[in-house]
């Protein structure tokens, strides 16, 4: 498949998809000193706060508050301050803006910050301003992460600066252990890199339950674009272990190593992961494309479904003078169809439903039209369920060609005959409380209709040689698609504001050369054509040529790059 150059588009990251390294963050460390511990009750009496980057002092912030409030007498006990100490303090209408506007575009980092966290929240609320959203940082659980009991029995920030020898110590003044938790925070850092931790948005995930030879492997995600793709994580002699797709790759990537991936078999990959390869895709259907494909071809040991494009299965009625019911690998010639299956089992339940509602024959021995001498009946015929054409010494039994043709219009296009026998049977079954019955039968119904579906979406994308269709893109200009036979063949992002159809021309010139499908079996993995088919059914998408035919109409609301009008034309087209 060959992809065009997806158009330059501007975009503005989010910190998280920056993956911003720590030593590259400015971290604001808050303590707050208060008149007690519910929000509702208490107010905020001191403020104290260090600004620090990459390992240094950018700036501090400290001031006593007016809480408006008594300070309790145990309260002075344990932080020293006093009643006459805040009477002729600031209130917090001029200290709370004030710390906002100092903190502004930084990460928050307390020890123990639901605390401080909430009450500088509920003051803003009170005060009326609206909280700029801070990304919050809590040295309680990091330590929990790293420290234990055996180094320390608790993990107080008293505890802690002990423990890690802190420049100051902790002394409940808002400042003071204020910057007591810059040196703690630090201390927390060094010890959670070799486990991965390394940028900001690691931070969120690391109190999670990853196994620390798994998230220190995070690094594999660096370097890796934020585009839509696919990614290949391979072991150390480039063994391929596993394979897929996302529209963020470094996202996608980054993902693996945090406590959202609970497969236990992606954990053991991982354990064995030594390297990932990305492949940048123009559009989000390439990248699903090019994941079966790559599946299809690698075989990755730990990926379950689209390995085996072979063990796809179709239902045929055989070429012989008296058809019968045939599971297939592959479909070829006239004969009716329908499927695939996405296993011989299904298939074969098809194959019951079928049997259930029409007296074909069963039997695999192959009948001339007339026979020397008439065969002996199987129990079948006997039940009234097949019209014997075993027996037919004479003339053709035409009894079962009648059979047959009516078989060959339930697999192409009609399964009305199949569904209303078996519903009948179903509810039969049902109303004489024989339920497990019902269900073997309502499953092979079910199998039945997935498999005629299935032939009558792929059969007119099957023999379509050339169709090429657009839809609007997010960046303004046209995405792009040429298929071949059901096989994507080529895609592209046109850039916007320009005319895209020099561009579709050139994308028809250099797409890949598909040999010719037999309907209905598509030139390509059938889920490829279902994804191929679903790109085609989604809104906005326009047809533009159908076997190098332009469809004019179009042609000037591409040229016109109007974008409001959404055509049903693709569905009529194959149709």
């Amino acid at each position: 498949m060959k992809a065009g150059t997806v158009g330059a588009v501007t975009i503005q990251p989010s910190f998280e998809d920056l993956g911003t390294p720590l030593y590259e963050v400015t971290f604001v460390v808050v303590d707050l000193e208060t008149t007690g511990a519910r929000t509702g009750e208490a107010g905020i009496t001191e403020i104290g706060a260090v600004k620090v980057r990459g390992g240094e002092v950018l700036g501090e912030f400290q001031s006593l508050v007016n809480a408006g409030r008594d300070v309790p007498a145990f309260i002075t006990r344990l932080t020293g301050i006093t009643r006459e100490m805040v009477a002729t303090a600031p209130d917090l209408a001029l200290v709370l803006p004030s710390f906002l506007e100092w903190a502004r575009g930084s990460v928050l980092v307390a020890h123990n910050a639901a605390f401080d966290v909430g009450f500088l929240k509920a003051a803003a609320t009170e005060l009326g301003y609206r909280w700029p959203g801070f990304q919050v940082v809590d040295t309680v659980p990091l330590a929990r992460r790293v420290v234990t009991r055996d180094e320390a029995p608790n993990h107080k920030l008293s505890t802690l600066a002990g423990l890690f020898r802190t420049q100051v110590t902790p002394d409940h003044r808002a400042l003071s252990d204020a910057r007591a938790t810059v040196d703690v925070l630090h201390a927390l850092l060094d010890r959670l890199a070799p486990l991965g931790v390394t940028h900001l948005e690691d931070l969120a995930t690391a109190t999670d339950p990853v196994p620390a030879e798994v998230r220190k492997k995070s690094t594999l995600a660096d370097g890796l674009p934020h585009a839509p793709g696919v990614y290949l994580f391979k072991d150390a002699a480039g063994e391929v272990l596993y394979i897929g797709t996302s529209n963020n790759l470094y996202r996608r990537v980054r993902s693996y190593f945090t406590a959202a991936e609970k497969r236990g078999r992606i954990t053991e990959m991982l354990r064995l992961a030594a390297a990932v390869t990305p492949v940048p895709c123009a559009t989000p259907l390439e990248a699903a494309v090019r994941e079966l494909r790559l599946i299809a071809e690698h075989q990755p040991r730990y990926n379950r479904r689209s390995k085996h494009p072979q063990r796809q299965a179709w239902v045929r009625l055989t070429d012989e003078p008296y058809p019968r019911l045939s599971v297939v690998g592959k479909v070829a010639g006239k004969a009716a169809h329908i499927g695939p299956f996405g296993s011989r089992r299904a298939a074969q339940e098809a194959v019951e439903a079928l049997h259930d509602a029409l007296p074909l024959r069963q039997c695999t021995a192959r009948l001339g039209l007339v026979s020397r001498r008439a065969g002996s009946p199987c129990a079948l015929a006997g039940m009234g369920r097949c019209s014997a054409p075993c027996q037919a010494t004479s003339a053709p039994d035409l009894a079962y060609g009648a059979v047959v043709t009516l078989t060959e219009r339930v697999l192409r296009d009609d399964p009305g005959p199949v569904v209303t026998a078996l519903a009948e049977r179903i509810g039969r079954l049902a109303g004489q409380e024989r339920f497990e019955e019902a269900g073997f039968v309502t499953r092979r119904l079910q199998a039945f209709l997935t498999g005629a579906g299935r032939a009558q979406r792929l059969t007119p994308l099957s023999g379509c040689p050339e169709l090429v269709a657009a839809r609007p893109a997010s960046n303004g200009g046209w995405e792009v698609v040429v298929v071949k036979h059901g096989r994507l063949a080529a895609t592209t992002v046109t850039p916007p504001d320009e005319d895209p159809l020099p561009a579709i021309e050139a994308l028809r010139a250099t797409a890949e050369y598909v040999e010719p499908a037999t309907p209905p079996a598509p030139a390509c993995h059938p889920e490829e054509a279902g994804l191929v088919l679903n790109w085609l059914e989604s809104a906005g998408v326009r047809l533009v040529s159908i076997d190098g035919q332009w469809s004019l109409p179009l042609r000037s609301a591409l040229a016109a790059a109007d974008l409001t009008e959404v055509s049903g034309e693709v569905q009529l087209a194959l149709a």
